[in-house]
Formats: C-alpha cells, sequence, structure tokens
C-alpha cells in the first residue's frame, strides 16, 4: 500500500501538474520514475496516472494508491 497521504490539495497538485504537462517524480515499489504527467483519471474504485517516459516515449499507468511518494518537478 502506497505512502502518499492523498488531501484534494495533493489532488489538485497532480491533476495541474497533468494539465500542464509537467515532469513528475514518482515513487513506487521502491523504483524511481521521472516521468512527463499526461493524465489523471478514476477507473471503477481506483484512481490512476498516466505517465509518459520522455526517453521511449512509452506511457505508463500508475495507481495512486500504490506510489509511495511524488513531487511535481518546477
Amino acid at each position: 500500500m502506497g505512502a502518499v497521504h492523498w488531501t484534494p490539495a495533493r489532488m489538485e497538485q497532480l491533476e495541474l501538474a497533468a494539465r500542464q504537462g509537467r515532469r513528475v517524480i514518482l515513487r513506487r515499489r521502491g523504483t524511481e520514475y521521472v516521468v512527463v504527467a499526461r493524465r489523471v483519471f478514476h477507473e471503477g474504485q481506483r484512481d490512476a496516472l498516466i505517465g509518459l517516459l520522455p526517453m521511449t516515449g512509452e506511457e505508463l499507468r500508475f495507481n495512486l494508491e500504490e506510489l509511495d511518494e511524488f513531487h511535481v518537478l518546477p
């Protein structure tokens, strides 16, 4: 289970990053990812982030409850 405490302010921060196409550092299960946030969406009981890996162009899905932490880069 992820360690991020999902407050409305934290969700807004992630949603704004997706709207602006900003880079986000995500940590999940001990692995760190730097992705360009594409969109945040709700599916069933879960919220998720789609992030683009800049070096490969691959899109990855991150279920928010699995994230240990995240930071939006300036």
